[in-house]
C-alpha cells in the first residue's frame, strides 16, 4: 500500500507542478478562469474530506481498542461523509458545464478537470477500499484503508489552495 500511496503522491505532485508552471506562463487566463470557481464549495469539500478522514482515524482507534462494532460505525460515517464530497463535486462540475466551461475551454479548465477528475476517481476508489476494510474488519486492514484515505485527503488539501485560492 505504501508503494501505491507514494506513487500516487508523485503523480499528483507532477500534475500540480504542471499546473503551477502553466499558471506562470499564462497568469491572465488562469486568474480569469479561477474567478469562475466556487471557493465556498471547494472549502466545503475540504472540510468534508478532513471530517471523513477523522472518522476513519476514529475507526482505527476503536478497532485497536477491540471495538469491532464501533469501528464499523465510524468507518460507515467516514464513507457517508466521503460520499458527500462526490455529490458536491458533481454539483460543481454541473455548474461549470452549464456556464459553458468544459475541458476544452482553455488550459486552466483542461487542467482543472483533469486534476480534480483524477482525484474524484481516487475518492471513489477510496470509498470502495473503506467499504472492503469495514467488511473485513481487522486492525491491519483498517490501518491500510485509512492510510489510502488519508492520502486522498492530503491530495485535496494540496489541490484546493493551488487551484481555487492561489493567485
Amino acid at each position: 500500500m505504501w508503494v501505491l500511496i507514494w506513487s500516487e503522491l508523485l503523480v499528483f505532485g507532477a500534475a500540480l507542478c504542471g499546473f503551477a508552471v502553466a499558471r506562470v506562463l499564462d497568469p491572465q487566463t488562469f486568474d480569469a478562469s479561477q474567478a469562475h470557481l466556487d471557493r465556498f464549495l471547494g472549502a466545503l469539500n475540504t472540510m468534508v474530506l478532513l471530517t471523513s478522514g477523522f472518522f476513519a482515524a476514529l475507526a482505527v482507534r476503536a478497532r485497536s481498542d477491540g471495538g469491532i462494532t464501533s469501528s464499523r460505525g465510524w468507518m460507515a460515517a467516514s464513507i457517508l461523509v466521503g460520499s458527500i464530497f462526490l455529490y458536491i463535486k458533481v454539483v460543481e462540475y454541473g455548474d461549470k458545464l452549464d456556464a459553458g466551461f468544459d475541458i476544452e475551454t482553455n488550459t486552466f479548465f483542461t487542467l482543472y478537470y483533469l486534476i480534480t477528475g483524477f482525484h474524484f476517481m481516487h475518492v471513489i476508489m477510496g470509498l470502495i477500499v473503506l467499504a472492503i476494510v469495514t467488511w473485513k474488519n481487522s486492525l491491519e486492514n483498517l490501518e491500510t484503508g485509512a492510510a489510502f484515505w488519508h492520502m486522498v485527503d492530503l491530495i485535496w488539501v494540496l489541490i484546493f489552495p493551488l487551484i481555487y485560492l492561489m493567485r
